[in-house]
């Protein structure tokens, strides 16, 4: 098993432990987008407490990625996903949580899906 599909498996692990249904091809097409970045024990989660780090997933990644405008209900759709994933959950980890903005707005085209 390659080590890419050794970090699919854990996301696709951790979201089974958390009773979130998920659909494996986007969730592996999301996976391969973050790149190198997953296999950075500091770049592969998300610390939901930082507002920097906040700030950057919703600039990066839905304005940028998914061309979303920008607006407040970016900033509730983050909190949503982090309250999801569970606020007090160490691992944090980014493939699941852009995976959750993904099918939150409805672009999984991005995805090729």
């Amino acid at each position: 098993m390659s080590k890419f599909d050794e970090k699919l498996e854990v996301y696709g692990k951790f979201m089974d432990g958390k009773g979130l249904s998920y659909n494996a091809e986007l969730l592996k097409a999301v996976t391969k987008g973050l790149g190198p970045s997953i296999y950075k024990k500091d770049a592969e989660t998300i610390a939901g407490s930082d507002s920097k780090e906040l700030e950057t997933v919703k600039k990066n990644f839905l304005i940028k990625k998914l061309g979303l405008k920008d607006g407040p209900q970016l900033d509730d759709a983050i909190s949503e996903v982090i309250e999801k994933v569970g606020k007090s959950e160490r691992n944090k980890y980014r493939a699941v949580v852009y995976y959750l903005l993904a099918k939150k707005f409805g672009k999984e085209s991005v995805y090729g899906l």
